[in-house]
């Protein structure tokens, strides 16, 4: 079987209960609502965060009615945050398809995205579980700072590995973290096996968005976002972080502060890719993932029994390390 395939394995019937729970939040009867929850709905991904949280439920104990409605409250507090994201960064595209600002306006985007929050919070509320409506609460808190700490380290002249984590700590690892956290509070895990799931995740987070951040570097119709999406944005990522750091030159350091600056031009950015792909960014990113999943493996070896459970956080590692798109 191929790494979806193993990580679906033990949890199929629980994902095709997500799905239908999930669509069934993204449904309203207003006309437009409706339209922009259709368009939506039509981008589900691989919904790997709902997965993460009902492998780690499963290994617990049980997946629950109470861990569907954590797992879609999740999901659609991430949707909400995407939909958000996209007028913030003033993106055209999405998962390969036109964003909500794009195909509509940025007040619809905002408010479908309101929309989508509320029914995050409609669902956390049902799991009766005030640990995780806790949880959430404080996620959706962790990735609105995440967002304005990227939008401050835009205008923040400092290029440095440090200040990159620190936005993925509150972005993408948050999330992951309380996926993980979430899928153990549904099943009522002891406190110190909470804290180890959401150590994973966390770690699974960081390696997620650095193999993202790596895609920048090449360009995919697929992956919805052509060379270079980052830097035109104002953010550097760490192949080029770690490119500047290592081999400075002053030509390279100047367009890196154009990036900053928001003046810098398609053709500049080309060079940029290229210089941190032809001075070890891409090598040393990639390290890092190898690196951070053997942190994942250690707690998968220790705290994961039952060996299909086990086999599907495994194939979920290797995934995000792999993974094309």
């Amino acid at each position: 079987m191929d790494h979806l395939s193993l990580i679906k394995h033990p949890i199929e019937k629980e994902l095709n209960d997500f799905i239908e729970l999930m669509n069934s939040n993204l449904k309203h009867d207003e006309a437009l609502l409706s339209q922009v929850l259709d368009h939506i709905r039509q981008r589900g991904g691989k919904r790997m965060r709902p997965m993460l949280t009902l492998l780690v439920a499963k290994n617990y104990g049980q997946v629950s009615v109470e861990t569907q409605h954590a797992a879609v409250g999740l999901e659609l507090l991430h949707t909400a945050s995407l939909v958000h994201d996209d007028v913030v960064d003033e993106s055209d595209e999405r998962r390969g398809q036109a964003s909500v600002n794009a195909t509509y306006n940025n007040k619809v985007a905002v408010l479908v995205g309101d929309f989508i929050l509320s029914t995050a919070l409609l669902n956390v509320a049902k799991t009766g579980n005030k640990r995780i409506v806790q949880n959430l609460s404080e996620l959706g808190r962790t990735l609105a700072a995440g967002e304005i700490l990227q939008l401050s380290n835009i205008q923040n002249q400092e290029i440095s590995e440090e200040v990159y984590y620190q936005v993925i700590n509150q972005k993408t690892a948050a999330l992951f973290e309380a996926c993980c956290v979430i899928g153990a509070l549904s099943t009522g895990a002891s406190d110190e096996e909470i804290e180890k799931a959401g150590e994973f995740g966390q770690t699974l987070g960081v390696m997620f968005q650095i193999r993202d951040d790596i895609f920048d570097y090449y360009d995919s119709k697929e992956i919805g976002k052509p060379t270079g999406n980052d830097m035109m944005e104002g953010k550097l990522t760490l192949p080029v972080i770690y490119a500047l750091n290592h081999t400075p030159m002053e030509s390279m350091l100047t367009l890196a502060r154009k990036v900053k600056e928001g003046t810098v031009n398609k053709d500049e950015i080309a060079v940029l890719v290229e210089f941190a792909k032809n001075n070890g960014g891409i090598e040393y990113a990639e390290q890092k993932m190898l690196e951070m999943s053997k942190i994942c493996m250690s707690y998968i070896n220790n705290s994961v029994k039952e060996k299909t459970v086990k086999d599907a956080l495994t194939a979920y590692v290797d995934y995000v390390i792999e993974r094309r798109l």
